[in-house]
């Protein structure tokens, strides 16, 4: 993005990149607020006004106070601490032949479940359902014209589909169904706690084996935060023999 001076205080120069540095600060909510032209001159008109708060701090030596100085050395230690934390987890490196090494010894946690890409029609009652199951198996309509005329599960909007899913994350009747079905076949009408369900079952896929390319992120998140966790600890265990004398807890 190119730099833009929005305005000036004194010898202050705002621009477009502090508006957006701004609106990138605000948590997504208040920032949806804010997106629009006259959201970020709001923004804008902010930027401005701490400015002048700031000329006046200076004007009246504010940076002196005694309350002022406590509050920053305060800050510049917090600051410190994790600054210091921050260079001890930032010199963790990791090569590719770790993390296949690493891949190699766990595979087994990175076993892909098997799933399934179904799609439903739930109804209030079984006698709906199958009513809606026949009018499916006489070719009167569609599944999925038949989930956005009467399903009340909110899927109807696209026909039903519930996208994919693995074992154990939908509720044990449904998972039963699904899983015992051949690709293209309608079934139901199968109760549970929510009512009545037709499915559709799109297709099958079996777990087994992740290949390396398909968990690599995974494996680098993972050993980089145990590998961090090491280090972290190998040099608090370094401190507290070093600084050993000085650590005195009180009752």
């Amino acid at each position: 993005m190119e730099k833009k001076v929005l305005a000036t205080v004194g010898e202050k120069e705002i621009t477009n990149l502090d508006v957006e540095s701004a609106l990138k600060s605000l948590d997504p909510y208040q920032a949806m607020h804010f997106q629009t032209e006259e959201g970020k001159k709001h923004l804008l008109e902010d930027l401005v006004n701490q400015e002048l708060f700031y000329m006046q701090a200076k004007e009246d030596q504010l940076h002196n106070d005694e309350d002022f100085k406590a509050e920053m050395k305060k800050i510049e230690e917090n600051m410190l601490k994790q600054y210091a934390i921050n260079k001890v987890l930032s010199n963790v490196t990791l090569t590719e032949e770790e993390k296949k090494a690493f891949f190699e010894a766990n595979k087994a946690k990175f076993n892909k479940p098997e799933s399934a890409s179904a799609k439903h029609i739930l109804v209030d009652s079984e006698e709906l359902a199958n009513d809606i199951l026949n009018k499916i198996n006489n070719n009167e309509m569609t599944f999925e014209a038949a989930a956005s005329a009467h399903s009340t599960c909110p899927s109807k909007d696209a026909g039903g589909d519930l996208g994919t899913f693995t074992r154990g994350q939908m509720v044990p009747e449904f998972e039963e169904a699904v899983f015992n079905m051949k690709n293209g076949e309608v079934s139901g009408p199968v109760k549970t706690q929510f009512g009545y369900h037709l499915i559709k079952l799109e297709n099958i896929q079996a777990g087994g084996e992740s290949e390396y390319e398909e968990v690599k992120n995974e494996i680098e998140k993972s050993l980089m935060y145990q590998k961090q966790s090491e280090a972290y600890s190998k040099e608090l265990n370094n401190l507290k023999s070093k600084y050993n004398d000085t650590v005195k807890y009180h009752d």
